[in-house]
């Protein structure tokens, strides 16, 4: 068969099945990329049916899929929410390192895969998914809670931590000097706070000059450059992700809703081939000997993460429902911890299979989480009903004028507020 031929029946394939498999994940209300990583492995070496001809394609736009999926999340927030998210949220986002950053790197220095794997493990189990978060509030119907905002400001928080994180580690991965990896780092942080400033005194011209009412050019002048920022960030060692993620950060106002109107679906696309790029890259075979580490890593970090909603929300003055609800809500894992495991599968072939594994775990069990916490927290807390008094016998009860009259009935207790309903304040 012609190359070109079995590229497009290939792909065909593959886009097709990740349709049907979406369709099928939007029917049972889970999110679709463990379903997305299953044909991945299916279609990979050691799977049932391994791709030829399309795989070098995929790999490709596995990279347009991750700088889409970081454009579009800067285009939900101006560079203004960032910073203001920063100066209110900063305590929860390095309690949220702590708790949850912590058990990934020391999971990876008691398997004895060195300093470097650790901070890329510890990387997977910090950053909470985005995607999956912010589908599930929305399904859920939980997009004008109390709690929201406090959801909102761990997440943005943890993008921006990316990048920081992003650059270091692949300076590490690299195996760069101190002096070489400062430097990185340096630059970084420096592209970051340039991004930041002319973003918040210049965006309107930013803006301005990328703006089209033509939805072709706006298409594509916003994806070009895009893209050529990423290779540019890639190139001085910053990640391409973070070198999207500014862009979008850099755009408002009715150019970032036009840009994320027409940007969606292909971020879908590409989002999905890279899901599935990086099951193509892990051997089914290696993951039944880390799936009890990877079980014993999602069951530490679901715990730790609902602890980082409750302090979370606690500050910001939520009531007790509502603590229990960020917490679960916070627990699901996705995209950015397979984009970390991507980047160290070179130093550490078995981060794949363990970070696989760990995220079809916690992305099936992320929307129960969002779902059931605070209703088994609140079952779990409930505190037994005080025994009723012994009545009195009835020869000692005084007869009454008014004996047939009905008895007042007891108000009962007070209830908590509903945590559910929008806050106006």
């Amino acid at each position: 068969m012609h190359e070109t031929t079995a590229l497009l029946i290939e792909l065909g394939a593959v886009i097709l099945a990740l349709g049907i498999l979406g369709r099928l994940a939007g029917r049972v209300g889970f999110s679709a990329i463990p379903l997305y990583l299953l044909a991945g492995l299916a279609f990979g070496h050691g799977g049932l049916l391994p791709l030829q001809a399309s795989e070098e394609f995929i790999a490709t736009g596995a990279e347009i899929g991750v700088i889409l999926l970081l454009l579009l999340l800067g285009l939900e927030y101006s560079a203004s929410e960032l910073v203001s998210n920063l100066k209110t949220q900063y305590p929860s986002g390095i309690v949220d390192f702590v708790l949850n950053a912590v058990p990934g790197a020391a999971a990876a220095l008691i398997l004895g895969w060195g300093p470097v794997a650790a901070v890329a493990l510890a990387g997977v189990t910090w950053i909470s998914s985005s995607g999956v978060i912010a589908k599930v509030l929305g399904d859920l119907g939980r997009l004008g809670n109390r709690e929201t905002p406090v959801i909102l400001g761990v997440l943005v928080i943890e993008d921006l931590a990316m990048a920081v994180y992003l650059p270091l580690l692949t300076a590490l991965l690299a195996g760069l000097s101190l002096a070489g990896g400062s430097l990185t780092l340096l630059i970084s942080l420096g592209t970051v706070g340039a991004v930041l400033y002319l973003a918040l005194r210049h965006g309107r011209l930013i803006s301005r000059a990328v703006s089209s009412d033509n939805p072709e050019m706006l298409l594509l002048v916003v994806l070009g450059l895009t893209v050529l920022v990423a290779g540019v960030a890639q190139e001085l060692q910053v990640s391409a992700a973070v070198g999207a993620f500014l862009v979008g950060i850099a755009l408002s106002g009715e150019v970032a809703e036009g840009a994320h109107n027409l940007l969606a679906p292909l971020r879908d696309l590409f989002a999905a081939v890279f899901f599935v790029f990086f099951g193509l890259n892990t051997d089914p075979a290696a993951i039944p000997p880390v799936l009890v580490p990877a079980l014993i890593l999602a069951t530490i970090t679901t715990l730790t993460k609902i602890g980082t909603g409750w302090y979370a929300a606690k500050r910001a003055g939520v009531r007790t429902a509502g603590r229990w609800r960020t917490g679960g809500t916070l627990v699901a894992r996705g995209e950015f911890s397979i984009v970390i495991a991507g980047l160290a599968v070179g130093v550490e072939p078995r981060i794949g299979p363990l970070a696989t594994a760990y995220v079809l775990i916690l992305v099936i069990l992320g929307p129960l989480a969002a779902r059931w916490t605070e209703p088994l927290a609140r079952r779990l807390t409930r505190k037994p009903a005080p025994a009723a008094p012994a009545p009195a016998a009835a020869a000692a009860v005084p007869a009454s004028p008014d004996a047939g009259a009905a008895s007042p009935v007891a108000e009962p207790p007070a209830t908590e507020a509903n945590d559910a309903a929008p806050s106006h304040t």
